[in-house]
């Protein structure tokens, strides 16, 4: 029995906070009656808890939800043609984990600098922003180099709705 649908595809939302990556998927799976996942949902109890303590996660705290992630780009792919994750996968460790096993899943890199990203985040409603979380987020973050040839691009310093476009521009493609 396949284990794949090659004619089904993943596409993980990449990219820091502030980037988009919930409001572009939504508005894409919304247009593209795409199956749609935050990424946040599969947390384990331990980590939101420990998030909710004001305690940054570590990568031993990550790899069990980046593992839940991955069986869930699995499952998503064997019944629908197009499905969206979002989860921020700063690292290539982390889209390392996220690929295995997942032979039609690609990365959409939400990319925008970081005045741009903290222009966004200061404008939230109801949304209070620290500064240093941008900064930490930045700091992590391992943009994709050109060995990681399933990630795709979208430059988020355009509207909403342009971001929306290309990224489904790209879905398209695929």
């Amino acid at each position: 029995m396949s284990t794949t649908n090659n004619d089904h595809h993943i596409f993980i939302l990449m990219g820091v906070s502030g980037s988009g990556k919930s409001a572009v998927a939504a508005e894409v799976a919304h247009r593209l009656n795409a199956a749609f996942l935050d990424g946040d949902f599969l947390h384990p109890r331990r980590n939101i808890m420990k998030m909710a303590a004001g305690d940054p996660l570590n990568d031993d705290d990550r790899k069990p939800w980046l593992q839940a992630l991955n069986d869930a780009a699995f499952a998503m792919q064997r019944t629908n043609k197009v499905s969206l994750i979002v989860c921020s996968a700063l690292k290539k460790r982390y889209r390392d984990i996220l690929r295995d096993g997942n032979p039609n899943l690609s990365f959409i890199y939400l990319k925008g600098d970081f005045d741009v990203i903290e222009s966004r985040l200061r404008a939230r409603k109801g949304h209070f922003f620290k500064p240093q979380m941008l900064v930490t987020q930045f700091e992590a973050l391992e943009e994709p180099k050109n060995d990681e040839g399933d990630v795709l691009i979208v430059d988020i310093n355009q509207t909403l709705d342009e971001v929306v476009e290309s990224t489904i521009a790209l879905i398209n493609q695929k």
